[in-house]
């Protein structure tokens, strides 16, 4: 169909602030043109205050469904008739599906498009220990993910004052019961991180430290922490290597940053939309 609009196309659409940013509306809609399918994504600069009038007109204009990035995520739960189990648990969503019926169900894709991107990269979770810097959106759908796929041990890292302590607190316990997996919360204690990380086989950083333009910043302090086992990951997809990636490169570890889990729980979302896959190595070459 090309670049045609018709009287069919279906929007699907990203709500947050700010979303000039986003690369979601390039992927997606390259994705749509590539399997010929009749939609358009658009990106709009919504608050949480204008969320609920944004989603009823979606759902009156017949939209397919949405993305929700900040602050928009966890105010979208309340909004939806379903979740998700992840999307339950860490009581955020990114991803909606609008039925035919104007119901919405909600689920998070960040976490299964990060493990998409770390088995991409040849590491799987499954039995493994992981340390998680950050506890924010991204961190928990990260923590609930490797809990729901088989960790078999996980350490996060977070301030003790930090607004999202609590709910971490309450996930965490949801979380024991339901998989068995050991999860500790740890503040920011140089031994303590150190310590957790050196029998761990995988490191990520889900907070915006080291993100550009502040790119010589780092959550960890020198090389001596890391060890050759240690698989490295970094949300963070600008710049491409942040130092954290340059410097487990620079200990012998295998590192990689937060292009593929775009891509990842972006293809996760379009299988969600509309029953097909992502053609996800050219949507790769397009977004480089």
């Amino acid at each position: 169909m090309g670049y045609e609009i018709t009287g069919h196309t279906k929007l699907i659409c990203l709500l947050g602030s700010p979303v000039g940013h986003s690369k979601s509306p390039m992927m997606h809609n390259e994705a749509f043109r590539a399997l010929g399918l009749d939609y358009c994504y658009l990106a709009f600069d919504v608050r949480e205050e204008g969320l609920l009038q944004a989603v009823e007109g979606l759902k009156a204009l017949g939209a397919r469904g949405m993305n929700l990035t900040m602050p928009c995520k966890n105010a979208a739960v309340s909004l939806c008739d379903r979740l998700s189990p992840a999307a339950e648990l860490c009581g955020a969503v990114n991803t909606v599906v609008i039925e035919e019926d104007k119901t919405m169900t909600g689920y998070t894709t960040d976490g299964a498009g990060f493990f998409l991107s770390c088995q991409e990269a040849g590491f799987f979770v499954k039995g493994k220990k992981v340390v998680i810097l950050g506890s924010g959106g991204a961190g928990t759908a990260i923590f609930v993910q490797a809990a729901l796929d088989g960790a078999e041990e996980i350490a996060i890292f977070t301030r003790s004052t930090s607004a999202f302590a609590e709910r971490t607190r309450q996930v965490a316990g949801k979380l024991r019961e339901q998989t068995g997996c050991k999860i500790a919360i740890y503040d920011y204690q140089d031994d303590v991180l150190r310590r957790e990380i050196r029998d761990s086989q995988l490191l990520v950083n889900s907070t915006n430290i080291g993100m550009a333009p502040n790119e010589q910043e780092c959550l960890i302090p020198d090389l001596s922490y890391f060890h050759p086992d240690l698989t490295v990951a970094d949300i963070i997809y600008n710049p491409l290597k942040t130092r954290l990636v340059k410097m487990a490169e620079e200990a012998g570890c295998r590192a990689f940053g937060g292009r593929d889990m775009l891509l990842y729980q972006g293809a996760e979302a379009f299988r969600l939309w509309t029953g097909k896959e992502m053609p996800v190595e050219r949507i790769r070459e397009v977004c480089r």
